[in-house]
């Protein structure tokens, strides 16, 4: 992680540091500098796909956003509230130089945030993350504006109609589903597609007004999604995050399925029917070991990569690999798309289970988790782990004493200030213990830094 770009773009409390005017001028502005001279691509349209979630603070950061970014010469299209990956595909279907989304996805209303797309739609690479960090660092002023702003909302039709094109329509029409929009960018997104291919859908959190964005709903708060897609005995329901790149969903018991399910039935699907590239995924270091035992005793290799969907996305394109992502929700699809999409993701793991024939359930059932608890301790400063005399050492001595049956990561958040502890194993009890004794171990470490 840089000074300002954490795991997935600049993060931070909307009109605090770094998210005020003149900081995202500048941000705007270097940011297209260096996107210019990473394209490398004369044929490139010296315009920019630009998108917002629906948190009250969207339009001052765009503000500040397009005129850094018109600075730098370019021309920038907003297309208004979209999710996420809309702009990922949008970049690419127009030929445009880059993307940018105005969004803090999973997190509460007075966050807010910036993330990039290469003409790629994939995620900047740190090294350039580290150049416009940089550049920004010896940057006194922003140059007047000189490349145009114009909004075209009709753009987003053109990503809806993509969704509903990756999928049979035969196999998904009449299906009765649940969609929980987190009174987020998908509000209007999603109900479009899953109505326009004909399925019966009963929605929620889906009337946004600005503050109400993940609260209580969406992908981090699943268990009215799952309650009702009980109650109104659907096939399946689906939670999306704020700005709809992650989703998580239920089957028709009302009982959740991550990320590290939804990409484990996929692949076995897609292992049956031959379109799964070399048998082999990839998923973070937080997956659960169920899930990557499950993988393994059916002959799906997994690759393991560090936290973050651009990290999961590298990997996929390295090895040319079908599906990878995240337990959170974060999935990639690679046929159809190089970054997390929540609503193709459902799409895709709903046509996989309506063509086998057999119920969610089935799929939920194919494997347990491991006992997995996930601890966030609150911090004011990230010294790096090494840093701190004896904790990491700490923490191998007592991931040792789980005899070979657990495993403990600990890392700092890269959007929220928070360290991390995840600790999984067979006995529930010792995972409990031991995710206490490491917080005690990292707060006597780390002394006055918390």
């Amino acid at each position: 992680m840089g000074k300002y770009f954490g795991t997935d773009g600049v993060r931070a409390i909307a009109g605090q540091f770094p998210l005020v005017d003149d900081f995202v001028e500048k941000l705007g502005y270097v940011s297209l500098r260096q996107l210019q001279a990473y394209a490398q691509d004369a044929h490139l349209k010296p315009q920019v796909i630009i998108a917002q979630d629906s948190r009250a603070s969207g339009p001052t950061i765009l503000s500040a956003l397009e005129k850094g970014i018109r600075a730098s010469g370019a021309d920038v299209i907003s297309i208004g509230i979209s999710p996420t990956p809309s702009v990922a595909y949008l970049v690419q279907k127009t030929g445009s130089l880059c993307g940018v989304v105005i969004s803090a996805s999973h997190n509460p209303a007075e966050f807010n945030g910036i993330k990039f797309f290469t003409n790629q739609g994939t995620k900047l690479p740190e090294e350039l993350e580290n150049a416009i960090e940089a550049e920004i660092e010896t940057l006194q002023t922003v140059p007047a504006p000189t490349g145009k702003f114009t909004e075209d909302f009709s753009l987003v039709k053109e990503y809806e109609k993509f969704l509903i094109s990756t999928v049979d329509r035969s196999l998904l029409e009449g299906t009765k589903i649940v969609l929980d929009c987190a009174n987020g960018a998908s509000s209007k997104v999603a109900v479009n597609v899953f109505a326009g291919l004909g399925m019966n859908i009963t929605v929620t959190a889906a009337k946004p007004d600005g503050t109400n964005i993940n609260k209580n709903v969406g992908a981090l708060h699943t268990q009215f999604m799952q309650d009702l897609t009980v109650k109104e005995q659907a096939f399946m329901g689906f939670s999306f995050d704020g700005d709809a790149d992650r989703v998580i969903a239920s089957d028709e018991k009302g009982r959740q399925l991550d990320g590290d399910n939804i990409i484990a039935s996929s692949a076995l699907c897609m292992k049956e029917r031959g379109e799964l590239t070399s048998n082999k995924v990839v998923l973070t270091i937080m997956a659960n070991l169920g899930c990557i035992n499950y993988l393994q005793e059916n002959g799906i290799e997994v690759e393991l990569t560090t936290v973050g969907d651009k990290y999961v996305s590298e990997a996929l394109e390295k090895e040319n690999l079908s599906i990878g992502g995240e337990t959170s929700g974060h999935i990639i699809f690679r046929r159809f798309t190089n970054t997390g999409d929540g609503i193709l993701s459902a799409l895709q793991f709903l046509q996989h289970v309506k063509r086998s024939g057999k119920p969610a359930s089935y799929y939920r059932d194919q494997w347990e988790k491991y006992p997995s608890q996930l601890k966030a301790v609150p911090v004011t400063a990230k010294p790096a782990l090494d840093s701190l005399d004896g904790f990491l050492p700490g923490v191998a001595a007592l991931e040792k004493q789980m005899n070979g049956k657990g495993r403990v990561i600990v890392r700092y958040s890269g959007t929220e200030p928070k360290l991390r502890i995840l600790v999984e194993g067979k006995d529930a009890k010792m995972v409990s213990e031991v995710i206490e004794q490491i917080e005690n171990l990292y707060l006597q470490k780390a002394g006055g830094l918390k």
